[in-house]
């Protein structure tokens, strides 16, 4: 089973979106910034999983994982400003979360997402390549048995049980009576 299958890629990327999107939004109210709008947290997440399901076509190092969740964070922050400054009442403090520590939180929160991230996909593809192993030893192993024929060895036959057990033959002329003495005839002589 290969992780890029589109199944399992959607479900990566489905996990990719969730934890980027809702770790963001949540960290990105807690240092100050307005609350998110479910209209944009949902565009938040929809782009995020787009984004994930085109870069998982195969298992990702940290490396790219750690640039797609840069990249999610910034435009995740810049949505999120632009989402609290287009709403109807705009909150008192839209900009407050706006300088270096709004920065650095999503970076952090980048860098966090993208070394869980890393790790549950080396755990994902560990498990796709044990689940392929285990089939296919499986596969093999009921191969084997449909196509070897068992060795049946032919017992000797005894006796059965309902049968009388037959007397020894003796083969004929083995003996004949044993006589001594002068023949019968010579007696009358």
């Amino acid at each position: 089973m290969h992780v890029g299958l589109p199944f399992l890629r959607a479900l990566r990327a489905t996990a990719f979106a969730v934890a980027c999107v809702l770790v963001s939004a949540a960290v990105h109210v807690l240092v100050g910034g307005a609350a998110v709008r479910p209209g944009v947290l949902a565009l938040a997440l929809t782009l995020t999983w787009a984004g994930a399901y085109a870069i998982g076509g195969r298992q990702r190092g940290v490396g790219v994982l750690l640039a797609a969740s840069f990249a999610a964070e910034y435009g995740m922050h810049r949505l999120f400003t632009v989402g609290a400054e287009a709403a109807p009442v705009p909150p008192a403090h839209a900009h407050d979360g706006s300088g270096m520590g709004m920065f650095l939180v999503h970076a952090a929160v980048a860098l966090l997402s993208s070394w869980w991230l890393e790790r549950g996909e080396t755990a994902l593809a560990t498990i796709a390549h044990l689940a392929v192993a285990s089939l296919s030893t499986l596969w093999t192993g009921l191969l084997l048995l449909l196509t070897v024929r068992p060795v049946i060895t032919r017992q000797p036959r005894r006796p059965r049980a309902d049968r009388r057990p037959r007397r020894p033959r003796r083969p004929l002329l083995a003996s004949g009576p044993g006589r001594r003495g002068p023949p019968p005839f010579a007696s009358v002589l």
